[in-house]
């Protein structure tokens, strides 16, 4: 070997060490940054030595397409479990102590030691006190589940802002991306800020990515709309403050596209919109009938006939703002949220208690008890019995789509085991999410890991590869060390 060629070999070393730890360098200082991917300095060796060609990324796309399929799922899930979560609190946790049903049976109760002593006031003001706890317990739960749907339409808006920034912050990095891959340039940094973007963007709506030439990135929701395609979609949606039962909510649209809700405990639904919508439009609705069925139920069981020829019957203890009772078998929207107790029998209302034993509770309703005869027991009887007696009500409350109709609400039973089976209802479903919800937070666990082993920095690694380096520099110094050496002696000799 020449001298000449010894020193271009020095020198390719020091080049190439120099540019590797300031790979590893970089690599080191990055190594909690989950949105960084690894960088590693590419050697190829030649008549002139061993040269860095390139600064080769830790790219995994099959790793990272499995990453983001997970972690929409994840968010979904989670989505839907926090608006159940929403809704069993309405019902006052895990005891449901504040639910319609336990008033329900307080009621049931007071109803019985009235009928044990029918001429006791205190005993009717009892059962009167425990109807209006009924009549609230609807009224406060159908206004919450209100609330529910309020704020899941406010964090749908909120996720909406969100993805049009995400995706305009997409394509900046993209435009990176394209240039630098052109040019030739090293595009890591504009990768790892389009991977950032792409990992949030999957918690909020499922996403499908598809690379074109220049490493160009087109996205697709999961159900294969285009989200973006050289330039963003626009994703609109416009929110709406105040809910009631009759609300209708409104879509969410991508590039004039309808994005379709989740369904099912177990949510179909690909990242938190969907599982939004789902809470929103279809697991709170359909709660707010049974709420609703149990406002009906009440009115038709306590209904008085009518002294005039039409309607032949009145609402009685429970009344509603519609004023009628309905007997089609059918949900009436709201029902929940105005159901109240007869101002007629309430004493601070200037109403008799005792109207509930004699019957005649509204103006145009028949006394039964025209004598007064304090041991009359025949409508309080009836009442009691009627409570636990099947009655028909609104099939569509028993099933949701998506979820299985064995476990859903039977149409025919007691009103006490309507609201029981109402409770049943979102417990199974919460539970059946939770338990979803762990399987997904599980599976988006190991995804994360499997892809931060590939593409993360392991500073073992690195130091390892840092000691390497210094061991190449050190060899560089000993080459320049000997041809140092050896150009004195020439020169010693030369002289």
């Amino acid at each position: 070997m020449s001298l000449t060629s010894a020193l271009n070999t020095a020198q390719s070393i020091f080049n190439n060490t120099g540019t590797q730890s300031s790979v590893v360098s970089n690599n080191i200082s990055n190594a909690g940054n989950k949105d960084y991917v690894r960088r590693q300095a590419m050697l190829t060796t030649s008549l002139n030595g061993a040269q860095v060609v390139k600064i080769d990324r830790a790219q995994e796309d099959a790793l990272l397409r499995q990453y983001l399929k997970t972690s929409s799922q994840d968010s979904a899930q989670q989505a839907l479990l926090g608006g159940l979560e929403d809704l069993k609190s309405i019902m006052g946790g895990n005891d449901y102590e504040t639910s319609p049903s336990t008033y329900l049976g307080v009621f049931q109760q007071k109803l019985q030691a009235f009928r044990t002593a029918p001429g006791s006031t205190v005993a009717a003001q009892g059962a009167i006190t425990a109807a209006q706890d009924v009549a609230n317990s609807l009224n406060n739960a159908s206004q919450s589940v209100q609330d529910v749907r309020a704020t899941a339409d406010k964090q749908i808006a909120t996720d909406v802002d969100k993805l049009n920034t995400l995706l305009s912050d997409f394509e900046k990095a993209n435009n990176a991306v394209k240039t630098a891959t052109a040019s030739g340039a090293d595009a890591s940094g504009a990768l790892d800020e389009r991977e950032k973007a792409l990992k949030q963007i999957s918690q909020i709506v499922g996403v499908n990515a598809t690379t074109r030439d220049n490493n160009d990135m087109v996205l697709s929701t999961s159900d294969g709309t285009i989200l973006f395609e050289t330039v963003p979609r626009t994703v609109t949606f416009k929110s709406q403050d105040i809910y009631t039962a009759t609300t209708v909510g409104n879509s969410v649209y991508v590039d004039g596209v309808a994005l379709p809700r989740g369904s099912g405990s177990t949510t179909t639904g690909q990242g938190s919109l969907q599982s939004l919508l789902q809470v929103r439009d279809e697991i709170a609705p359909n709660f707010q009938k049974q709420l609703d069925e149990i406002a009906r139920g009440l009115v038709s069981l306590f209904k008085e006939q009518n002294t005039a020829a039409s309607p032949t019957y009145v609402p009685g203890l429970f009344t509603w703002s519609g004023g009628t009772v309905d007997t089609g078998g059918t949900a009436v929207a709201g029902m929940a949220s105005t159901i109240s107790v007869s101002s007629r029998v309430i004493t601070a209302q200037g109403g008799d208690p005792m109207r509930l034993r004699d019957g005649g509770i509204n103006a145009t309703g028949v006394v039964l008890n025209t004598t007064g005869v304090s041991g009359y027991t025949d409508e309080l009887d009836r009442l009691y019995t009627a409570l636990g007696s099947d009655m028909d009500f609104d099939p569509a409350t028993g099933t949701t789509v998506g979820f299985d109709a064995t476990t859903g609400i039977d149409s025919n039973v007691s009103i006490m085991e309507f609201a029981t089976n109402s409770l049943g209802w979102l417990e199974q479903y919460r539970s059946n999410a939770t338990t979803a919800a762990e399987n997904t937070s599980a599976a988006l666990s190991r995804s994360d890991e499997a892809y931060s082993n590939e593409t993360g920095v392991n500073l073992d690694e690195e130091l390892t590869l840092l000691l390497d380096i210094e061991q190449s520099y050190k060899a560089a110094t000993k080459i320049l060390n000997a041809v140092d050496e050896m150009l004195k002696s020439l020169l010693d000799i030369a002289s």
